[in-house]
């Protein structure tokens, strides 16, 4: 065989190899996925005033139900005010009931006899200054006296009029500005129970939702700041499944819809559903370490799974484009 067909027939398999590559290696290739990783929002749990840690109800790492105490700070000076706020509100009850009650039948006698004396003075006040008068016009007494008889019957008058005040302050009508007095302390007491109440719950958190203890920063005995977290947790409705779209698919992932993903270790058959899409594009994150997506325009997508619980935060996923 000539050496020139020898070539011709090596260069046509060549051909037919690289035509059949081209025709079957799309079948072995992987399904096109999108690359992203579980994030979890960290939750920081603190209290308001600063304090002694003497309770703490989890650990680093452990997993605890809605509700579960998580910690408390020293309460000792919160329970003194409490029972401070619970003693003024039972004085202010007690100030209530008795302006409700009126004046008690000795006290309202007193106040009526004092009324019977004091409307006596002015009928001797007015007799006097008519007898001062005549004597005054007679010249037998200076003017001096008329003026001292007017203001003595005048004073009388004026204390017949308190004096009937009284006795009217003292019926359950005339105390009626007292009562709304008595009513305004006993609702200000009230609130200030329920502040130191609201306080001491401050004191001693419990989980907001079921959620995984991501850190504990201050142990049992250690003075904590007030406002500085004492520990950290990742609420299961607060993982996400976060992953990367092309800027040329991007058009096609909107809120509501859902998504299938997959990860090392986690059950078959895992979706979310996407709560957002990023309106900003970006290049992909250098924890993406996909080769077709490397250098390429991205978007940022969040979907949240059905069961938070089961994934761990960091771990890698694939997700299935939609």
């Amino acid at each position: 065989m000539k050496p020139q067909r020898v070539v011709i027939l090596v260069l046509v398999g060549l051909a037919l190899l690289f035509l059949a590559w081209r025709l079957i290696a799309p079948q072995f290739r992987p399904a096109p996925t999108l690359s992203g990783y579980i994030e979890g929002e960290t939750l920081y749990l603190s209290a308001p005033v600063a304090g002694t840690v003497t309770e703490l109800g989890v650990r680093r790492g452990q997993r605890g139900a809605a509700g579960a105490p998580l910690f408390v700070i020293d309460p000792d000076q919160r329970l003194a005010q409490r029972d401070q706020a619970e003693a003024q509100l039972t004085a202010a009850l007690a100030q209530a009931e008795d302006a409700r009650k009126g004046q008690r039948p000795i006290e309202l006698g007193i106040l009526e006899a004092d009324q019977d004396a004091a409307e006596a003075q002015p009928r001797e006040a007015r007799a006097n200054l008519r007898r001062v008068s005549a004597l005054v016009e007679k010249g037998i007494y200076s003017k001096a006296r008329l003026d001292d008889a007017r203001n003595q019957s005048q004073s009388a008058e004026a204390r017949v009029a308190a004096a009937r005040r009284r006795v009217a302050a003292a019926t359950l009508g005339g105390r009626a500005d007292q009562i709304r007095a008595a009513d305004a302390r006993v609702a200000q007491a009230r609130a200030g129970v329920v502040e130191t109440g609201a306080r001491l719950d401050d004191m001693s958190p419990v989980a907001p939702a079921a959620a995984r203890v991501e850190d504990v920063f201050f142990q049992r005995g250690e003075w904590a700041s007030a406002n500085q977290p004492v520990l950290a947790l990742i609420p299961d409705d607060r993982v996400y499944v976060r992953f990367f779209v092309p800027e040329t698919e991007v058009a096609a992932y909107k809120a509501g819809q859902k998504v299938r993903f997959s990860c090392d270790g986690c059950p078959d058959d895992l979706s979310a559903t996407i709560v957002y899409v990023s309106p900003r594009p970006e290049f992909t994150p250098p924890i993406i370490y996909s080769r077709e997506a490397r250098d390429r325009l991205v978007f940022m997508v969040e979907a949240r799974p059905a069961n938070g619980a089961s994934l761990v935060p960091g771990l890698p996923v694939d997700v299935t484009p939609l």
